[in-house]
């Protein structure tokens, strides 16, 4: 059911009720789109966004296959593993495998909780070698433990990043941006989370639901993202922006609609 302000708004009306935020005849159009777009955890748009990511995290479009995925990158997080790049050094890995264990007691990864508490943090790899890696890609096979990874990447990652792009007015590759920053960057407190990169990009431009422009206010969201990840080595390759999400918007792609054709790190990829 479209909304009193968004129907308003589309229409190009002068006024509403008391309270209610104006759009500019410009800005109408952003709104039409925002409006008109599947968000971005429609079924098939929510495939797109995870084979997306799924391209610059593990170079390659089948998401699936990560559940087993974990090694050491070297980025002072210790362990990255899964479907999203849980980290053993940043908390969201223990959360994982404490919900895989409060759904099965005794499953093979429930002996290293007490390890993934004390290296919560940091680097160390105390207690997880020698057997982690191995029993990280046994539990893989469990669906129990899939449908554990799945249900954490929508609860601290995709569930709020689509839920924000929403409330700011943004279509569906606004979300996924979104999504995107905060797989990378988490949303702590830090300069660097994806909290800070969109106050950061709120000082330059507004976004749809504050009357500003979708395309203006993107720019300045991936113009902050990119300043984010260049304050980090790990993730100084900037490409799942630069030729990845911007070629996106600057093809107008707003609802993220196929066939989509990028690059990341050099590679290329499609979606038909």
């Amino acid at each position: 059911m479209t909304s009193r302000r968004t129907l308003l708004a589309l229409l190009g009306a002068s006024a509403v009720g008391a309270g209610a935020v104006l759009l500019r005849p410009g800005h109408a159009a952003a709104a039409a789109t925002a409006a008109s777009c599947a968000g971005l955890d429609d079924p098939a748009k929510k495939e797109i966004a995870m084979k997306l990511v799924s391209s610059a995290e593990n170079s390659s479009l089948d998401w699936k296959a990560q559940y087993k995925y974990i090694e050491d990158i070297g980025d002072g997080r210790g362990y990255t593993a899964g479907i999203i790049g849980f980290c053993s050094g940043t908390g969201d890995m223990l959360d994982l495998v404490q919900l895989y264990t409060d759904r099965k007691p005794g499953n093979v990864l429930a002996k290293y909780l007490p390890a993934l508490r004390r290296v919560n943090g940091t680097d160390s790899h105390s207690g997880l070698d020698p057997n982690f890696p191995a029993d990280w890609r046994k539990a893989a096979q469990d669906t129990a433990f899939q449908q554990a990874q799945n249900d954490e990447r929508d609860r601290v990652y995709f569930n709020p990043a689509v839920q924000q792009g929403k409330t700011d007015g943004l279509g569906t590759l606004g979300q996924f941006t979104y999504y995107d920053a905060i797989v990378m960057h988490g949303d702590g407190d830090d300069a660097t989370s994806f909290r800070n990169i969109r106050k950061r990009a709120l000082g330059h431009a507004k976004p749809p639901a504050q009357g500003g422009n979708e395309t203006t206010y993107l720019n300045a969201f991936l113009d902050a993202r990119v300043w984010a990840m260049k304050q980090e080595e790990a993730h100084s390759d900037t490409t799942r922006v630069d030729t990845e999400q911007r070629v996106f918007l600057k093809k107008g792609n707003l609802c993220l609609n196929t066939p989509l054709d990028w690059k990341v790190y050099g590679d290329s990829y499609h979606i038909g």
